[in-house]
């Protein structure tokens, strides 16, 4: 027996795929405001349920504000900044795997644990980042 899918004898036409669900916006400007309200609300999300992202913003945060002062150049600049607002990114992203793994099971499962370890450690490579740039730029 074959793994193709099969195709019907009388050569109907295919059905319709189903339609957006109803909470999908059609795009626009109203996509674009309702997007904005949930990425805030995302942002809020994590600044109060996420120890860790409140300490990477704690310690990002006069980074961002001083590199202006700091940097030699506009892509030194730019470099430094962008180093910093990637970990905050990989940690928003890693804290929705987290609530995800949780949502999806609250016991220990060995590949939930793996997805959680593996998102740590995409946080972990980000904050080395942050501190070889920063070193980098700032080196005498």
């Amino acid at each position: 027996m074959s793994n193709e899918p099969s195709t019907p004898a009388t050569g109907a036409a295919e059905p319709a795929p189903p339609a957006a669900p109803a909470f999908k916006s059609r795009g626009g400007l109203r996509r674009a405001w309702h997007a904005t309200r949930y990425s805030l609300a995302g942002l809020r999300a994590a600044f109060q349920n996420e120890a860790a992202f409140r300490q990477e913003l704690a310690l990002g945060l006069p980074l961002v504000l001083l590199a202006p002062w700091l940097a030699p150049g506009r892509w030194q600049l730019l470099a430094m900044v962008g180093s910093v607002l990637l970990v905050w990114v990989v940690e928003l992203l890693n804290s929705a795997v987290e609530a995800l793994a949780d949502a999806v099971s609250p016991d220990r499962h060995p590949l939930l644990g793996r997805a959680k370890d593996l998102g740590s450690a995409a946080v972990m490579l980000c904050l080395l980042q942050v501190l070889v740039v920063w070193l980098v730029v700032l080196w005498p």
